[in-house]
C-alpha cells in the first residue's frame, strides 16, 4: 500500500538499504568539509596563497561569506519548490554535478593564482553541497519513525564524520610531503609525483573529494526511494514562492518552532565559522605543515566518529534538545581555549607554558593544549548538527518537510556571513587573527541562551513547559 501523500510505502517497511543509501550521503558528502574547507584546503590557501595568514584568514571569510549569502537566499525556495514537484533526487543530481566540477577547478589554484577566482570556485562547490543537503535532510522523515530520527541522524553524521577522515589519511599518507624530506608521512615519495612546492598535495583534495562523492553517493540513487508526484517545474516554482511566503508567515506563528530557527541561526554560525576558519588559524598560529595539520584533523575525526555513535544512543534518552545544548557549552569552552592559547602561554597568559620545543610533531607545550581544546570541538561538532536536525524533524510533519527544511537551512545559513563576515573584518582591522576568531564565542553564548528556553519538540504550544 502506498502513501497518498509522498507516493512511498509505510515506512515500517522501506529497507533497510534505503535508509543505508540516506546515510552514505553523509559519507560521501563529508570530505569536502574536512580535507577541503577545515584541514588540508582552507589552511592552504589561509597560510601559503595569499601574502599573509591574516589576508588570507580574510578572504577565505569573505568566500564563507558570500556562500552563506546565497544559501540563505535560495534555500528555502528550494526547499518549498521540492515539496510542489515531488522528487528530491533530481535536484540532488543537479548540484552534485555542479559540486563535482567546481571540486575538479580547485586543482589549478597553485601560489600565486588569483585569490579573487579560487575563492569563487570554492564558494561554488559550498553552496552545491548546501542544496544538496536541503534535499536530502527533507528525505529523512520519510524513511524513519520519528523515535529513530536523532538515531539515525547521527549515526549518519558519524557515518560521515568516518568517510572523511579515510579520505584524510590518504591525503597525509600518501600525498602530503614534508617540504624539508620531500616524503609523505610513511616515508614515501607522493602519488602522481606530486610536488609539495607547488601546493599540489593541498590542491587535489579537491578532485580526490569530487571522486568520492560521486562515487559514493551512488547507493542514495539507487536505493532509498524518493517523493512521488512529480510536477513541471514552472508550475512548482509558481506555487513554491507561493507557498514559501505563506511558509515564512506561519513559522512566525509557531513560536516554538520559530525561536528555535533562530537559537540555530545563531549559534550554526558560530559552527560553521569554526569550522572553515579554525584549521587555517592553527596552521598559521604554530606553522604547521600540511601532515601536522592533517594528523590534527584525524584526532578530531576520530573523536568526532565516537561522539556521534555516544550522541545516537544519549539523543533518543535525553531528547535532542539537550544533546545541542551540551554541544554549544562544549564548543564554546574550546573557542575560548584556543584564541587563549599562542606559543608559550594559555588561557590568555594565565597560565604560562614554556617556549621549549621536544621535538618532532606538536612539540611545544602550546600545541598540545591547543589540540586539548580542539578535541572538544571534536567531540561537540558532530552531535551538534545531527541533533539539531533530529529536533527539527521531530518537530515537523513528513508533508511540509520540504518547506521547513528550506526554512531550517535558511536559519542555518540566513546570517552565515556573519560570522565569518565578523571574524574577517575584525582580522583584517585589527591584523590579529587571535581577535577575530574570538569573536566566535558571541554567537555560542547567544544561541545557547535562546535554545535554552525553547520547547522540545518545537512545535509544543508556548504555554507548555519546556521539556528537556
Amino acid at each position: 500500500m502506498m502513501s497518498e501523500v509522498t507516493g512511498l510505502p509505510p515506512k515500517a517497511v522501506v529497507q533497510r538499504r534505503g535508509v543505508f543509501g540516506w546515510m552514505m550521503f553523509d559519507w560521501a558528502a563529508q570530505p569536502f568539509f574536512t580535507v577541503v574547507t577545515t584541514f588540508i584546503f582552507g589552511p592552504y590557501f589561509i597560510s601559503r596563497m595569499a601574502s599573509d595568514p591574516a589576508t588570507g584568514q580574510a578572504a577565505w571569510g569573505y568566500g564563507i561569506a558570500a556562500g552563506g549569502l546565497l544559501i540563505a537566499i535560495f534555500s528555502p525556495l528550494l526547499g518549498s519548490i521540492a515539496d510542489q514537484t515531488g522528487p528530491r533526487k533530481p535536484w540532488i543530481a543537479v548540484f552534485a554535478i555542479i559540486k563535482i566540477l567546481a571540486l575538479c577547478g580547485l586543482w589549478f589554484a597553485a601560489p600565486g593564482s588569483n585569490i579573487v577566482a579560487v575563492v569563487a570556485i570554492f564558494t561554488l562547490a559550498s553552496v552545491a553541497a548546501e542544496f544538496s543537503i536541503v534535499f536530502n535532510d527533507s528525505m529523512l522523515l520519510r524513511l524513519v519513525p520519528k523515535a529513530d530520527i536523532g538515531r539515525v541522524s547521527n549515526l549518519a553524521w558519524g557515518l560521515g564524520y568516518l568517510g572523511g577522515m579515510i579520505v584524510l589519511i590518504f591525503i597525509i599518507a600518501f600525498l602530503a610531503a614534508s617540504p624539508e624530506t620531500g616524503k609523505t608521512l610513511l616515508g614515501l615519495d607522493p602519488l602522481f609525483g606530486l610536488d609539495p612546492a607547488q601546493g599540489e598535495d593541498a590542491r587535489a583534495s579537491g578532485p580526490i573529494s569530487a571522486l568520492w562523492y560521486a562515487v559514493f553517493i551512488l547507493p542514495m540513487f539507487l536505493f532509498t526511494p524518493d517523493s512521488g508526484g512529480r510536477r513541471a517545474l514552472g508550475g512548482a516554482m509558481r506555487d513554491g514562492l507561493a507557498e514559501l511566503r505563506s511558509t515564512i508567515g506561519e513559522v512566525r506563528q509557531r513560536a516554538g518552532i520559530f525561536r528555535f530557527l533562530i537559537a540555530r541561526m545563531i549559534y550554526q554560525d558560530g559552527v560553521n565559522a569554526l569550522l572553515a576558519l579554525g584549521g587555517g588559524f592553527a596552521a598559521a598560529m604554530f606553522s604547521w605543515s600540511i601532515t601536522e595539520i592533517g594528523i590534527y584533523g584525524i584526532m578530531l575525526n576520530v573523536v568526532a566518529i565516537f561522539s556521534c555513535l555516544y550522541a545516537s544512543r544519549l539523543d533518543t534518552r535525553l531528547g535532542s534538545k539537550q544533546v545541542v545544548l551540551i554541544s554549544i557549552l562544549l564548543l564554546l569552552i574550546a573557542t575560548v581555549g584556543i584564541v587563549s592559547t599562542g606559543p608559550g602561554f594559555t588561557l590568555f597568559g594565565a597560565l604560562q607554558l614554556g617556549g621549549g620545543d621536544s621535538g618532532g610533531m606538536f612539540g611545544t607545550s602550546a600545541e598540545k593544549a591547543y589540540i586539548t581544546f580542539g578535541l572538544l570541538i571534536g567531540i561537540a561538532f558532530g552531535p551538534v548538527q545531527a541533533s539539531s536536525r533530529a529536533y527539527m524533524a521531530r518537530s515537523v510533519t513528513e508533508e511540509e518537510s520540504g518547506r521547513y527544511f528550506g526554512i531550517y537551512a535558511l536559519s542555518g545559513r540566513a546570517t552565515s556571513f556573519t560570522a565569518p563576515f565578523l571574524v574577517a573584518t575584525v582580522t583584517a582591522l585589527s591584523g590579529s587573527p587571535r581577535l577575530g576568531m574570538a569573536t566566535i564565542v558571541i554567537f555560542f553564548a547567544a544561541g545557547f541562551v535562546i535554545l535554552w528556553t525553547t520547547p522540545y519538540p518545537a512545535d509544543q504550544p508556548a504555554t507548555e513547559p519546556v521539556k528537556a
